[in-house]
């Protein structure tokens, strides 16, 4: 209740201009020190990182990003902007990323230990260097010329191109299984039919002989088998390749050169090329595993896949004896065999049957040949130089000694792994990545229980397959055993002024060895990978991920930079691995690595429609490099499939890991916590350009999407991405259709 009849005397009288001046300055001063107090207790509690791991990462971070682009309008120019201003592709290379970069390094780190002479070394480090300096024998290799070609030809029924004595001479016996079968088995030119063995797919414990359709085509493989427009030059200086390859050939063995007859006879092997292209499987049906494998004795390749050369059947029975017989092992008509291409095979045999035997002849030579210029003298490897800058843009050759560290690498890789360990490589590493690995799985095993498109069959399948995933990291302890590696490599000798026999020697010895698997029982713990490689791999056969020594550095991984970035780099490798086993291929393995179907029929259906999102998505991106064409969403479902997963579970898998032992130290001079650092040294692993004809034909045949939209593609369909950086829902990299299978 309110007294009215209060005096007015007796009312609280009003504040002076004085007093209210001295209130506000108070008041002022108050705020003042309140804000100090604040600001003084945040600065005590934001540590910032000092170590030289931390100055290291924080430095390569700036120097790569361009800050003046809003990461929410295009994150992968913010992220690489400065990279790709500072970085132009060498006149050696076609392309140039943060990969190309490494390559570089750890070739580098080869070179230093191929060349290095010690004492008392194993004899397979021995053989390797050895291998090596017969390789960087350049004034050797210009001396010889073409002659270790010249020598090789008439183990394989010569070259008939323009020659007028062939028919009467070598065409009298020739029979395309002789050829073919020592193409195969001695040089690993796998020609017309492709015959190896390997892991039977649903036998993952055994392995079994398998046909398929030929791979290497030549420039049709780089064109969708056109050759026309953007590619007409490209096929034009193809056939000029073979025109001026045989001219030189037969200019230096003294033989006669008539370019009337040569072309002619190049045109016909163009087209038969072309057409043998044309015969391949779509890659649709070569990712359909189901489809592929057709089990069959080998008697009835003889009755159902006719091939004829002028009428003269191919022997499957026979052309199979000629390559097992070199290691021993004999295969009658009642063999199980998988056929892998049947309907290649179909329509290769009245492709055939429109060729000579002469055609057919000329066509082998050809891509043996081809394929041999690079181990030969410079005028043998200038016949490609023209074809081979239309193909990917690249003006001059790598330095020898580069060609040689990765060519010993790629042939030796027990042995050039354990040299490229013991100079470059702490095992210090192995624990840190068996803990992440445990880290993502987990992060996997959780979503999986939450996901609504799967039913709880196919989830119990689906866990129990990612629970049975084992890893191997840096390197196969083996390695490090003299004794293993001298049995390794025993039947391996090398002649320092043989480069060219040596190459022979190690192709027939290394895919012996293979042949060799046939009546052996799959060792699931043998490395697939040498330790000196840049990469990472998933065996779905054997259902096991494999982080090499090589990758195991700046930017995916350290063990002293923040996990942020290990996370963001390294991290995001392993969850893209662990996504292979579950992706439009791996999904059809179980977690014995056997093609066989754990999946209801709704479940499956679901995984269809998610994976036709991601398709559409992909194939809406347009490529400024490769003229404004759009990706192939379909051929690179698998890689997108695996990085959109990745990326998720690596960042879900570092929440976890910063609840658990709290948040980081910042990293010096950058004004981003470590949330934003994970999508940005993710990012910076991919960041890559390329010449325009590399990217005119990686866009037909490479499986993975290129480095920009592997960033852009896998943060549009991540909604944790725009919270991070804050970004609106006009922003260009927050998507209006989120695709998500995993």
């Amino acid at each position: 209740m309110t007294d009215n009849n209060t005096p007015k005397s007796a009312k609280k009288p009003r504040w002076t201009s004085l007093e209210v001046a001295l209130i506000a300055v108070v008041s002022l001063l108050f705020i003042i020190v309140v804000a100090l107090v604040i600001l003084f207790a945040t600065q005590q509690t934001v540590e910032i990182c000092t170590t030289a791991d931390c100055t290291r990462s924080a430095a390569r971070l700036i120097e790569n990003m361009d800050a003046a682009v809003d990461p929410c309008d295009n994150f992968y120019q913010y992220a690489c902007g400065g990279w790709l201003k500072k970085n132009i592709i060498p006149e050696t290379s076609s392309r140039y990323s943060t990969f190309g970069i490494l390559q570089d390094e750890l070739a580098v780190v080869l070179k230093g230990v191929l060349e290095k002479n010690v004492e008392d070394e194993a004899e397979a480090l021995s053989k390797a260097k050895t291998l090596y300096k017969s390789c960087t024998n350049d004034s050797l290799t210009e001396q010889k010329g073409g002659s270790p070609l010249f020598m090789t030809l008439p183990d394989v029924f010569e070259w008939p191109m323009a020659a007028d004595n062939w028919d009467s001479d070598y065409g009298k016996t020739w029979r395309v299984e002789d050829v073919i079968a020592k193409l195969n088995v001695k040089y690993q030119n796998i020609l017309l039919v492709s015959m190896y063995v390997d892991v039977d797919e649903r036998d993952s414990k055994s392995h079994i002989i398998h046909f398929e359709q030929q791979h290497s085509l030549g420039v049709w493989s780089k064109s969708d088998h056109a050759c026309n427009g953007s590619n007409e030059e490209a096929c034009r200086l193809y056939e000029l390749f073979a025109i001026d390859l045989v001219k030189l050939i037969r200019t230096d063995r003294g033989l006669s050169v008539n370019e009337t007859l040569i072309r002619e006879e190049v045109a016909r092997v163009m087209e038969l090329e072309r057409g043998i292209a044309e015969a391949n499987d779509s890659p649709s049906v070569s990712n359909d595993r189901e489809l592929r494998y057709n089990r069959m004795e080998l008697g009835d390749l003889n009755a159902n896949f006719t091939l004829e050369v002028e009428s003269r059947p191919f022997n499957w029975s026979y052309f199979t004896a000629q390559i097992m017989n070199t290691v021993n092992i004999t295969v009658t008509d009642t063999e199980e065999v998988i056929n892998l291409s049947p309907n290649y095979f179909k329509k290769l045999n009245p492709l055939l049957a429109k060729y000579s035997k002469r055609d057919v002849q000329n066509y082998l030579m050809w891509r043996f040949a081809s394929g041999m210029v690079d181990h030969l003298s410079k005028a043998y490897r200038d016949t490609a130089k023209a074809f081979k800058k239309a193909m990917h843009g690249a003006t001059a050759e790598e330095p020898v000694w580069r060609q040689c560290a990765v060519f010993v690498s790629s042939a030796m890789y027990n042995a050039v792994g354990r040299l490229y360990v013991q100079e470059a490589f702490s095992d210090n590493s192995k624990k840190m990545m068996e803990e992440m690995i445990k880290d993502i799985r987990d992060v996997f095993i959780s979503n999986l229980k939450e996901l609504t498109w799967m039913d709880a069959v196919t989830k119990k399948a689906a866990e129990e397959k990612v629970r049975a995933i084992r890893e191997q990291i840096g390197y196969s302890d083996n390695i490090m055993d003299d004794n293993y590696l001298n049995d390794e490599y025993k039947d391996l000798n090398y002649s320092v002024d043989e480069f060219f026999e040596n190459i022979v020697h190690t192709t027939a010895y290394n895919k012996k060895k293979i042949l060799q698997k046939l009546r052996v029982q799959v060792n699931k713990d043998e490395w697939v990978s040498g330790a000196a490689v840049i990469n990472a791999f998933y065996s779905w056969r054997k259902n096991i991920i494999i982080f090499p020594a090589g990758i195991l550095q700046p930017p995916f991984f350290s063990k002293g930079q923040a996990k942020s970035l290990n996370y963001g780099g390294i991290g995001m490798v392993i969850g893209h691995e662990v996504m292979h086993g579950f992706d439009n291929i791996g999904r059809k393995y179980d977690k014995d690595g056997d093609l066989k179907d754990w999946w209801t029929e709704d479940s499956a259906q679901r995984f269809l429609e998610l994976s036709a999102c991601i398709v559409e998505q992909y194939a809406n991106f347009s490529w400024d490099l490769a003229n404004g064409l759009n990706l192939k969403g379909n051929n690179t479902l698998g890689e997108n499939i695996a990085d959109n997963g990745g990326v998720r579970q690596a960042y879900q898998a570092y929440q976890n890991y910063v609840k658990k032992h709290g948040e980081e130290p910042r990293l010096p001079g950058l004004d981003l916590n470590h949330d934003q650092l994970f999508f940005l040294n993710f990012a910076q692993v991919w960041c890559g350009t390329r010449r325009r004809e590399d990217a005119l034909s990686s866009i037909q045949v490479d499986q993975h999407s290129p480095g920009k939209f592997r960033v852009l593609g896998s943060l549009q369909n991540f909604p944790e991405f725009a919270k991070v950086y804050g970004c609106n829902q006009s922003s260009y990299m927050v998507s209006d259709k989120v695709c998500r299978v995993w």
